[in-house]
């Protein structure tokens, strides 16, 4: 099952994507400009590989849920998400107001 939700965030909307699959689920956070996942997010790849998109992107493990995502510290971000300004450690939603600003 996909669930897509939009989710209000200082008078701003980004979408919540969760995906139901065997024994996993995915959950995403979009904006217009980049995004917050899983673990399942290999920033690895996005930074190296994919480096010429300038993906703006951030992984946050150990969450199930959108809300969780939401709250949850950030594992690892893109190179072009610390230009600007998210961190490893910050939290998702605040990622996401930078991203809605940007």
């Amino acid at each position: 099952m996909i669930n897509v939700i939009p989710i209000p965030i200082e008078g701003q909307i980004a979408l919540g994507i969760s995906v139901q699959l065997p024994k996993t689920n995915l959950v995403v956070v979009s904006t217009d400009i980049g995004y917050i996942m899983c673990g399942a997010l290999d920033v690895g790849l996005l930074n190296e590989k994919l480096a010429a998109r300038g993906i703006i992107a951030a992984r946050a493990v150990g969450v199930k849920t959108i809300d969780e995502l939401l709250d949850a510290p950030l594992e690892s971000v893109t190179h072009k998400a610390r230009e600007l300004g998210i961190t490893p450690g910050m939290i998702g939603r605040d990622a996401i107001k930078i991203m809605l600003q940007g």
